[in-house]
């Protein structure tokens, strides 16, 4: 299989989108972790998680919140930095590839998440956006590979 290399101007305006709007609502929802509200909303994803829910056993609600918040925060600056470093970008693909695997996961570790709707097999669909992210996240890993 023959690869092509992504040099032309034309040909990062996707994946440089990709990558913003990735960075532009991990950010967001991040500061919004910082928040009751979502420190609530998310408990029930979090302490169903086989990896994540002993965190409440060492921390509060709203600290367990942040701290997923400020990871994600941090994934998307270094995202942003990515664009021009190749280095920051492949770690940072790594780390935001975990992170939305990770929210994946929560369709299928949290109680009553799928159910039938007027006969159709629906879930939390916020949930579903991050297969695009993941998307993203894995052809950042991808173009910015170390070679060689």
């Amino acid at each position: 299989m023959q690869t092509l290399e992504n040099n032309s101007r034309f040909d990062t305006i996707g994946y440089t989108l990709g990558v913003l709007g990735t960075a532009l609502i991990l950010a967001w929802i991040g500061v919004y972790k910082f928040t009751l509200t979502e420190a609530k909303l998310i408990q029930p994803l979090v302490e169903n998680h086989f990896a994540m829910g002993w965190l409440y056993k060492l921390f509060s609600i709203q600290i367990v919140s942040n701290l997923i918040g400020a990871t994600e925060i941090a994934v998307a600056i270094a995202l942003l930095i990515g664009i021009k470093h190749q280095k920051i970008a492949y770690f940072s693909g790594i780390a935001a590839t975990i992170i939305f695997i990770t929210t994946l996961s929560f369709l299928f570790t949290t109680p009553n998440t799928w159910k039938i709707s007027d006969g159709v097999l629906v879930t939390n669909f916020f949930l579903l956006k991050d297969i695009l992210f993941l998307a993203v996240s894995i052809s950042v890993i991808e173009r910015n590979r170390p070679r060689g």
